[in-house]
């Protein structure tokens, strides 16, 4: 039954088949597997997996496999810059189609022809439509933004100019004085506003085209000697140097951003529909208990206090649950990504769309200040990755396994990106997907980059 499901599928790829999936990220249940959007419109891009790993219409078909969830990578032959390593798996059966999308790509800020390397990953929900689109395009905006200032990219001695002149002079003297903002957060500002360029963008396409979902969103930019990595979401990205990890991004989580979700509950509760209150609660209060003192917090706190139950504290709390299981309104368990401008709580006409924020928050790594051996990387990954596996854990794995292959191997960061997604995946028991220690698998999509941070000085 299964496999027929899958043919059917796939059969619809072709003609570009928009499926809704089921998230983790979502208590609800979406659609089956459509060709068109709900009203009609043609997808904005055919579902597909990552151009570069060249699958056939076989393979593809072989990759969405619930059952064997079959790792795909890189072919050894086909090179991706950087001699980036990359793999990727299915999910164990909560949705169709594996919803995670990856990019990886050289290009160039126009006239000075300036190189900038970009990576991306995107963890889509309820459907693939907006990672989909965003794998395609959110590199082109940044690149089209960078190419605005390209001028002053050209003169990375000098800091940007407050004001730039009507003509766009790149060497007009600054007259006043005021706050010396450097190069490095001007580019950091480019990308902020490319993530809201790209959310806005989705948005203003779904009126001519079905884009399904939402998606977090990680990408990396390689840009004069600094590595800008951008996290919207729950994925992850940590630098493994000398064996030691340095983390580059933070997730974005109902939990992690609590205070901001619930200030902005309490600021404008015309969003909170009459159903939810921006106040925490340790659980749900009984009707029994009006009148009573309860554990509480609210947006103004870190620490909680007592407060005497009143009706209003009846209603769901904005924010409930523990770990992967906390939600926004019960529904969603990321607080910032792309697309979900259509987002209700399950029958209901409250929109959640603005309590996600699609900004995301940028850090900065110097490669130019820090010597790197050829087992020192970069690894981004969506959170299946993350789940079950530490940091620490990545870390030694991708060491051990590093120091054990020919460092003149163009697949050795390949081969490190499938032994990752290995260990989190597991190996199919009677009782499920389970680890080496026999605790659960991840069940979830899994992608994997593995970048070198050496070598690519010679990259052409």
């Amino acid at each position: 039954m299964m496999i027929s499901k899958v043919k059917n599928a796939m059969s619809n790829l072709v003609g570009g088949m928009m499926p809704h999936g089921h998230h983790h990220h979502h208590n609800h249940h979406a659609g089956g597997a459509q060709t068109c959007g709900p009203d009609g419109l043609p997808p904005r891009f055919p579902y597909g997996r990552p151009e570069f790993l060249e699958l056939t219409p076989e393979l593809l078909q072989y990759s969405t496999e619930h059952a064997s969830r079959p790792v795909l990578t890189l072919k050894r032959g086909s090179r991706l810059p950087w001699r980036t390593g990359y793999a990727e798996v299915i999910n164990a059966g909560k949705s169709m189609l594996n919803e995670d999308q990856a990019c990886c790509e050289k290009l160039f800020v126009k006239k000075p022809r300036i190189p900038l390397h970009f990576w991306g990953v995107f963890d889509g929900h309820a459907g693939s439509g907006a990672a989909i689109m965003a794998s395609k395009l959110l590199h082109h905006l940044i690149k089209d933004r960078l190419g605005e200032i390209c001028h002053l990219l050209e003169n990375p001695s000098s800091a940007p100019p407050i004001c730039l002149a009507k003509n766009g002079n790149p060497f007009q003297v600054e007259s006043k004085k005021g706050k010396v903002v450097s190069l490095e957060s001007l580019i950091m500002g480019v990308i902020e506003t490319a993530f809201k360029q790209m959310d806005d963008l989705i948005e203003k396409e779904k009126a001519s085209y079905a884009i399904s979902g939402g998606c977090c969103a990680l990408a990396a930019i390689h840009l004069m000697g600094k590595l800008y990595v951008a996290n919207a979401g729950d994925s992850r990205a940590i630098i493994i140097r000398n064996k030691e990890v340095i983390p580059m991004t933070n997730e974005f989580t109902p939990e992690s951003e609590r205070q901001r979700l619930q200030y902005l509950g309490f600021l404008r509760p015309e969003l909170l529909g009459n159903e939810f209150t921006h106040i925490e609660f340790p659980r749900r209060i009984q009707h029994s208990e009006l009148g009573k003192k309860m554990l509480y917090r609210d947006h103004t706190m870190t620490g909680w206090a007592y407060k005497t139950i009143i009706e209003d504290d009846l209603k769901f709390p904005l924010i409930y649950g523990e770990g992967k299981k906390a939600r926004v309104m019960a529904t969603i368990g990321v607080t910032r990504g792309l697309g979900d401008h259509d987002l209700k709580v399950y029958n209901s006409n409250i929109y959640i769309k603005p309590f996600l924020s699609c900004v995301p928050e940028v850090k900065v790594y110097n490669l130019e200040e820090n010597k790197h051996g050829p087992d020192d990387v970069l690894v981004m990954g969506t959170d299946g990755l993350w789940d079950v596996t530490t940091d620490r854990d990545v870390a030694e794995a991708v060491s051990t396994y590093l120091s054990c292959c020919d460092p003149s191997d163009p697949m050795r960061y390949t081969l490190a990106a499938q032994d990752l997604l290995m260990r989190s995946r597991g190996v199919l028991k009677e009782r499920g997907w389970r680890l080496a220690n026999d605790r659960l698998g991840s069940g979830d999509d899994i992608t994997v980059f593995v970048i070198p941070l050496v070598g690519h000085e010679t990259d052409t």
